[in-house]
């Protein structure tokens, strides 16, 4: 498998993952569901049932505190997506277009306060500007 495949379908399984948290699990179901369809449509039921046992298990292994299942479960969906675009290299286009327009995080919603940090950097060189602002501060970095 190539390094572009590689990358696509360790992407989307850490994403749908990442999606069975979240209220959005619902979409990520049919979507990924929708894959299955077009490429093995005998195997979309167990791929479904599959996707609730993986959310039941995430959401119950976070609510213990134990951080290594998630990283078991999104090993096992990049697999199994690994495999599915091993045997069709065609659904590359489509799982692509899953990752842009539908295995997407919903913004939160304006009642939520989000915490934590962000670092941003960068280099200028030559005569560039760099303008970087977050929470209404404002930094410019001339060279």
């Amino acid at each position: 498998m190539d390094a572009e495949l590689l990358t696509l379908a360790n992407t989307a399984g850490t994403t749908l993952v990442t999606l069975l948290a979240t209220d959005a699990w619902t979409r990520a179901k049919s979507s990924v569901g929708s894959l299955w369809r077009r490429a093995r449509p005998e195997a979309v039921e167990v791929i479904e049932a599959d996707l609730v046992e993986t959310r039941e298990v995430l959401l119950a292994a976070r609510a213990a505190g134990d951080d290594t299942v998630e990283g078991e479960l999104v090993a096992d969906w990049q697999r199994r997506l690994r495999r599915l675009l091993a045997a069709d290299p065609g659904l590359a286009a489509e799982l692509r277009r899953l990752l842009q327009e539908e295995l997407v995080p919903a913004p939160p919603a304006a009642s939520q306060t989000w915490t934590g940090s962000v670092t941003m950097s960068s280099t200028v060189s030559g005569r560039g500007k760099n303008f970087q602002i977050g929470q209404g501060t404002l930094n410019i970095s001339e060279s």
